[in-house]
């Protein structure tokens, strides 16, 4: 076998294009006769290996050959997508395959891309066949250009226009360049909805995402059209009736219309409402394992009260979870409502199959590229060879997915083939880079200007363990912290963590002095899982802290004076945890419940020193949350010794009591400065509510607030007649570099010699 990049003259051309009719369905005029294949050599390469065409070919040198393994071998090279034309032509005994090879795309090129990234535009085109070093196909490149324009219609972009340019360069290869006209976004100037009776149309628009234009609307993007949230949007209305008792409520039509100029999009929503359906009696209909009572607990529809959707929906839901809680993997319930239209009631029949009990024969990890199964695994709580428990299954689910690692963690149940009572679980995840390189500087009302830099590795090299360096140049607050988390430092999952750290903080509101706290140290924590949701945490620690520089605050010169500029402690920790909150940064529902206890065993100092938190969200609506957060701070000197200054509680500001001025509560010395106090007491509430024209974003968000609390010595009465109260609104918004609150308000209870400060804000912060 060879090859040849030019043609020679055939001593004898017995028959040309022979299989061609055979493969257009067309008889040849004369058939080519049976012969022994002395050599096989192609014509015509430039770049395609020649193993390439060889391995596609049905013959070798010694075969037969025939036409109708010609037109085999023509069929397998033009499938290969590489050539725009293959001829056979017959020397003697020697088979000539004359190609003509595709044009290879050299390069992919986008002019004019500004709404999507160009990144993500060129993976998915080479992914749909159209990238560098790809053969070149026209009829690929008509179907990219319309698929780019469907994206920008997702976009609103209806007047996109798309134009592909084709440039030949050297060495059959092609330049493919795109240049978008993208045009101006329409916007949604209208939305009607028409037949509404019993809610009046502007509640109803204050369901949907979709919004016509406000001052907002160029950061939400709301007012921009698209089909599948109008769609999602028609079913917040449906679901807003279907739970509000009118049962046969339905959507007659939807027209969008848009102007001739394409800028303009009006939607016109009409409804048929129906009546008001009261429920008078639920049925359950079917097996229940002999447990109905336990079932006719789990119901959430109460007779006597209007129909409710999402009722009937958690019921069915809280059914198939107690069937999998006893291994009925593929039970199923169905709502069937009876309605009497005459009495507008309905009685609804929930009717179950449990179909058969299942064990669980293995459980598989797809999708961890980088992270190793023994990671996902650990956390799962269905074990193979046990009975299929649904419960234990979410469980497993949930606990990966607070692991952080992964974008999407899904569990797929599959029958397994040749048996009626066993299953595999199929744990699929999609990984997200966890490492993290942070360099940045923020701005507090406090702090003015600080840099902030961090390298984080939440898993490392897929082993579940982190690792990470922190450095803070606040102001008030330098730090630099080596930070190493195993949690599963133990097969029983008791996590380790290892500290080290050197911190200088200058106590707020010292006057402009030129003294500092610095405190060098070390930590290991353990936290032992007593539940699902419990953690108590114990550690040992050690810290020096040094009053350094000049010190004129009688406080810490007196502290200094009696006990030296350094001390020692040796800390012993501990902690228990509970988060159920839905967002650690934008919550709206949940409760988080902390307790930290720090006790100076050894040392120079011994203190023992207490910290409590509550925080409880409640959702009024699904726009409107409400929230509460109380802390209270304790802290006492042990064996004849004060509580060290150092060791003071603050407060005021932005995490305590807003208008104050940061670190302004508590004693006040005789030089005038702020030095906290060993007791402290805050206690906030939050009502948050969407920004207008914003839609239901969540990340953006208006509150009014009222805080009170106080920080007190350790001679000073606690009573309410030394709170201090404010109140006021701020703004949430969880923007690119952060957490940001930006608050404004006035003091409700204050002193004359209290420092207030009605404007605060602050990045990265809660309450």
């Amino acid at each position: 076998m060879h090859f040849s990049s030019t043609s020679h003259p055939l001593r004898s051309v017995a028959a040309v294009v022979l299989a061609i009719g055979a493969i257009a369905g067309v008889p040849a005029a004369r058939a080519a006769e049976a012969f022994e294949i002395a050599d096989i050599r192609i014509e015509g390469l430039q770049r395609t290996d020649p193993g390439t065409v060889f391995a596609s070919l049905p013959f070798r040198i010694g075969d037969t050959y025939s036409d109708d393994k010609g037109a085999a071998a023509l069929r397998a090279l033009f499938a290969t997508g590489l050539f725009k034309d293959v001829r056979i032509e017959i020397d003697g005994r020697v088979l000539v395959l004359v190609v003509e090879e595709r044009a290879v795309i050299a390069a992919v090129t986008f002019v004019g891309l500004k709404e999507f990234d160009n990144d993500t535009l060129a993976k998915a085109l080479k992914d749909s066949g159209i990238g560098e070093g790809l053969p070149f196909d026209r009829a690929l490149i008509d179907r990219a250009e319309q698929e780019i324009k469907r994206q920008y219609l997702t976009r609103s972009l209806y007047g996109a226009e798309v134009v592909t340019t084709i440039t030949p360069l050297e060495r059959n290869r092609v330049n493919v360049s795109f240049t978008m006209t993208e045009g101006d976004a329409a916007k949604i100037k209208e939305i009607r909805i028409v037949g509404s009776k019993v809610f009046s149309e502007s509640t109803l628009l204050g369901l949907l995402e979709q919004t016509t234009g406000g001052w907002l609307t160029w950061y939400t993007k709301t007012d921009r059209y698209s089909r599948s949230k109008l769609n999602a949007d028609l079913e917040t209305i449906r679901a807003y009736y279907t739970n509000r008792g009118y049962l046969e409520f339905e959507i007659e039509s939807t027209q969008v219309t848009i102007s001739p100029d394409k800028q303009d999009i009006s939607i016109t929503v009409t409804v048929r409402e129906g009546q008001l359906y009261t429920v008078t009696a639920v049925k359950l209909e079917g097996d229940f394992l002999g447990k109905e009572d336990e079932f006719r607990r789990l119901v959430r529809i109460k007779p006597g009260e209007p129909y409710r959707s999402e009722a009937v929906a958690a019921t069915t839901k809280l059914f198939g979870d107690l069937y999998g809680l006893y291994g009925y993997a593929f039970a199923r319930t169905q709502s069937r409502p009876e309605i009497d239209r005459a009495n507008a009631q309905v009685v609804v029949v929930l009717a179950a199959e449990p179909q058969r009990r299942v064990y669980v024969r293995r459980i598989n990890v797809a999708g961890n590229d980088r992270t190793r199964d023994e990671v996902v695994r650990r956390e799962f709580r269905q074990f193979e060879s046990a009975w299929y428990d649904g419960g234990k299954i979410k469980l497993s689910r949930d606990r990966v997915d607070r692991l952080g690692y992964f974008k999407d963690v899904e569990v797929e149940t599959e029958e397994v083939p040749g048996t009626a009572d066993q299953v595999d679980l199929t744990i699929k995840v999609t990984e997200k880079p966890t490492g993290n390189l942070l360099i940045g500087a923020g701005y507090s009302s406090s702090d003015k200007l600080s840099f902030t830099a961090s390298i984080k590795q939440e898993n490392v090299f897929g082993t579940g363990n982190y690792l990470g360096i922190e450095l803070n140049t606040s102001k008030s607050n330098r730090t630099l912290v080596l930070s190493t988390v195993d949690p599963y430092f133990t097969i029983d999952g008791i996590s380790r963590a290892v500290d080290l750290f050197y911190r200088t903080t200058q106590p707020i509101n010292s006057q402009g002095e030129e003294y500092e706290l610095v405190t060098p140290g070390a930590t290991v924590r353990f936290g032992v899982p007593f539940s699902e949701f419990d953690t108590v945490f114990f550690g040992l620690g050690f810290e020096s802290t040094r009053i350094a520089g000049n010190v004129t605050n009688k406080s810490y010169r007196d502290y200094r004076k009696l006990y030296g500029s350094s001390s020692t402690a040796i800390p012993l920790t501990l902690g228990w945890a509970r988060d159920d909150r839905d967002s650690a940064i934008s919550p709206t529902s949940g409760k988080f419940q902390r307790v930290n206890l720090e006790w100076s065993i050894a040392g120079d100092v011994r203190y023992l020193r207490a910290n409590l938190q509550y925080q409880h969200y409640i959702p009024i609506t699904n726009r409107f949350t409400f929230g509460l957060n109380g802390e209270f701070g304790w802290g006492k000197g042990l064996g004849n010794k004060p509580y060290p200054i150092f060791k003071n509680f603050f407060g005021g500001g932005l995490g305590s009591v807003r208008v104050f001025d940061q670190g302004s509560l508590g004693i006040v010395d005789v030089t005038n400065n702020y030095i906290g106090g060993n007791r402290k007491l805050n206690v906030n509430a939050e009502f948050y509510v969407p920004v207008p024209g914003g839609g239901n974003d969540k990340s953006l968000r208006l509150f009014g607030f009222m805080d009170a609390g106080n920080v007190w010595g350790e001679n000073e009465k606690v009573d309410a007649h030394s709170l201090r109260a404010s109140a006021g609104v701020g703004l949430s918004w969880i923007s690119p570099v952060g957490p940001l609150k930006l608050s404004w308000g006035t003091p409700l209870r204050s002193q004359p010699t209290d420092r207030i400060q009605k404007f605060q804000f602050q990045i990265g912060t809660a309450f």
